[in-house]
């Protein structure tokens, strides 16, 4: 997404082009969430996606910060303070990058027309992607900022500690408190295959036992010392280090958040009739 075309949006928008939005929350630390986040945009934009990385994030600091995008927010455009134009940045890994909303701005989403004008400003700056990465929070409710993020697809990010583990079930069930049972993805980060997996079947039976929860896994990228290095070096590891393992983690990892692949709840019906992935 070099340049922000708001007629390009507005054509995808009329023609029904499908945008497919991922709405993260991370059982991790703030440091492997950002990493996560910004290697997963840059090995998706290149497959030739068009990637929107989106800062939802409601009472911290979310990957936006990690970018040192200081565009204008979809808050800004909301309240008509700052153009549509000015939202979204380019990064050099290939993507562009918006903030929801920063500091005092936080507090000012609490009205339903004012959740109706942020949530048609986000509909605008999505349509020019094929492909909206979102850091997101639960609020204290355990709501969204924008229905539109709980109306994506919903992946939960965790490690392989306990502590991880507990955090991210948690999650699960706080949105299965306020959606509703619905399909959930799990992304393993810092673990072995054999590792992640084994994280994956014990959330996965623990929410089909007590929630009633379908859980899917997305995969899973190994501990790599590269991922920090590229981080020194202001690069994403798939550009700086294309051969470590952690890079060929997330181009496999690409292949399944692109837009020509079945969604999370897809995945399920299709696993149920015996498909493999």
């Amino acid at each position: 997404m070099a340049n922000f075309d708001q007629a390009e949006g507005l054509r995808r928008m009329l023609a029904g082009a499908r945008t497919r939005i991922y709405t993260f929350l991370s059982a991790t630390s703030g440091e492997e969430k950002g990493a996560m986040l910004v290697n997963l945009a840059a090995s998706l934009a290149q497959t030739g996606s068009d990637v929107l990385v989106l800062d939802a994030c409601t009472s911290s600091e979310g990957v936006s910060a990690r970018l040192q995008a200081n565009g204008a927010t979809l808050q800004q455009v909301a309240a008509q303070e700052r153009a549509l134009d000015e939202v979204v940045q380019s990064v050099p890994e290939g993507f562009g990058v918006a903030a929801l909303m920063r500091g005092s701005q936080r507090a000012a989403i609490r009205e339903p027309k004012q959740v109706q004008r942020l949530s048609n400003v986000f509909d605008m700056v999505a349509a020019q992607a094929d492909i909206v990465v979102v850091d997101a929070e639960l609020g204290s409710d355990d709501s969204f900022p924008l229905p539109a993020l709980a109306n994506g697809e919903i992946v939960v990010q965790v490690s392989t500690s306990p502590e991880s583990i507990t955090s991210a079930y948690a999650i699960i069930k706080r949105l299965n408190n306020q959606l509703g049972r619905r399909p959930c993805g799990v992304l393993v980060t810092g673990a072995s295959e054999k590792e992640a997996q084994v994280v994956y079947q014990n959330m996965a039976q623990a929410a089909n036992r007590y929630l009633a929860v379908k859980l899917c896994s997305m995969g899973s990228v190994p501990a790599d010392e590269h991922l920090s290095r590229a981080a020194r070096l202001r690069r994403s590891v798939v550009d700086a280090f294309p051969l470590a393992g952690a890079s060929v983690a997330f181009r496999r990892l690409a292949g399944k958040f692109a837009p020509s692949e079945v969604a999370i709840g897809e995945l399920h019906d299709l696993s149920a009739s015996g498909a493999n992935f």
